[in-house]
């Protein structure tokens, strides 16, 4: 089964970390994404980029409507996904427990509606 691997972060705890402390967690996150692409388990991923660059979109009444930003203020945001093929969702939360922002942020594991071939 598929799962998204959500990770929240809160991006000032990002902004400030030293260049040392961020290339340590680069480190992490790139050791971790080589394990998971020799376990199988990688099927996706990506960094985003920051929530202020972010456009959220809407439709209301038949007129678009564009805003900066993430659509909610929250702590955390967005920062990044994994997509995993796992066999439970047991096997999917220890992959997330063991991505580097679980000790900073939130992950969040959501399966993946699978929809039938038409």
């Amino acid at each position: 089964m598929k799962y998204m691997l959500l990770i929240y972060d809160d991006e000032k705890v990002w902004s400030n970390f030293s260049e040392a402390e961020r290339r340590k967690l680069f480190g992490e996150y790139m050791q971790f994404g080589e394990q998971i692409r020799s376990s199988g388990h990688h099927l996706a991923g990506a960094p985003l980029q920051p929530t202020s660059t972010a456009r959220s979109v809407r439709v209301r009444e038949g007129k678009r409507l564009v805003t900066d930003g993430p659509f909610a203020e929250t702590r955390e945001q967005l920062g990044g996904y994994y997509l995993v093929e796992a066999k439970n969702l047991d096997e999917a939360i220890g992959i997330a427990a063991r991505i580097p922002s679980a000790r900073l942020g939130t992950i969040e594991v959501r399966p993946v509606l699978e929809m039938p071939s038409e």
